[in-house]
């Protein structure tokens, strides 16, 4: 095993040939996003309220939290858009069950939309261009119907069998992180402790997992500090990194893409590049890709 030391190699920004007429996707993100919105904001106080959650329910909450979070971080942004570091097959198809419990699509539309925003940051072709505004960087972009030039960007991932594997399955996958923890409450609280589990680290979860994410495509390219590169709209929040798990210093990982670390510093708060360091350790992946400005790190 070994940790690869290479220099950066930012994906080429081109111009889109043409401006793209976005269209309004109601039949699929609307209703979905508004269930879940709403059964977060309403439903699950409501709950707590009248019936509360237990020890396990809050338990439950935080650890798949921390799973699906780091599925996403580790899994579909640093391992599969980026190719920061390759590890074991069985760490991968794990990373890409957790990163589907999330709900934010398959690793394969994650990964093609990523790449997008990465080759035409701040354009009409970036998929949540941060200069259209808060909201639809954070969310609104969700709305909107995939644009023609999506494909292009899809058709790389699809030479993985793993992903392909992943997509095929993506909504029962999807499906068994909602119903593990209500089954898990369910078997030492019986239906009150299924239906708690199931609102609090099903639903909830699910839901402030997404807007963590979301903060990374909207506060980290509209607050911040630039210490890297100033030519896009990207900058570093380090409190975000708090509730994404490392994803905060986002100007810094825009000035060097690969590198499997988004926080460099050794006191940045960077639990993605803490696990990816213990995998590789324990020889469970390999060639971690690291850059530094100006060239070659050390």
């Amino acid at each position: 095993m070994k940790e690869s030391v290479v220099k950066e190699t930012n994906i080429e920004v081109r111009q889109a040939t043409q401006p793209q007429k976005r269209q309004l996707d109601y039949i699929k993100a609307i209703p979905l996003f508004s269930i879940i919105g709403f059964t977060t904001l309403v439903v699950v106080p409501w709950y707590g309220v009248t019936y509360g959650y237990s020890w396990l329910d809050w338990t439950l909450f935080g650890i798949l939290y921390l799973i699906t979070g780091l599925g996403i971080t580790v899994g579909y942004h640093r391992l599969i858009s980026h190719r920061s570091f390759e590890c074991h097959p069985a760490v991968r198809v794990a990373f890409l069950i957790a990163g589907g419990w999330a709900l934010e699509n398959s690793a394969i539309k994650w990964g093609a939309d990523h790449v997008r925003h990465h080759a035409f940051t701040d354009t009409d072709d970036d998929p949540y261009n941060a200069k259209r505004g808060f909201w639809y960087s954070h969310c609104g972009w969700i709305f909107y119907k995939t644009q023609p030039i999506y494909e292009k960007f899809r058709a790389p991932f699809l030479r993985d069998k793993w992903l392909v594997w992943q997509e095929r399955y993506y909504i029962p996958i999807v499906i068994s992180g909602l119903l593990l923890p209500a089954l898990v409450s369910g078997l030492f609280y019986g239906w009150q402790g299924a239906i708690g589990a199931f609102l609090l680290a099903g639903v909830a979860r699910v839901f402030l997992v997404l807007n963590s994410t979301f903060c990374i495509n909207s506060i980290c390219h509209l607050w911040g500090t630039q210490p890297y590169d100033a030519k896009n709209t990207s900058r570093d929040s380090w409190w975000i990194s708090l509730i994404t798990l490392g994803e905060g210093y986002h100007n810094y990982h825009h000035a060097f893409q690969r590198d499997y670390r988004n926080g460099p510093k050794w006191g940045n708060f960077d639990p993605s590049k803490w696990l990816i360091f213990m995998l590789y350790k324990i020889g469970l992946a390999d060639n971690l890709v690291r850059g530094t400005k100006g060239g070659i790190s050390s």
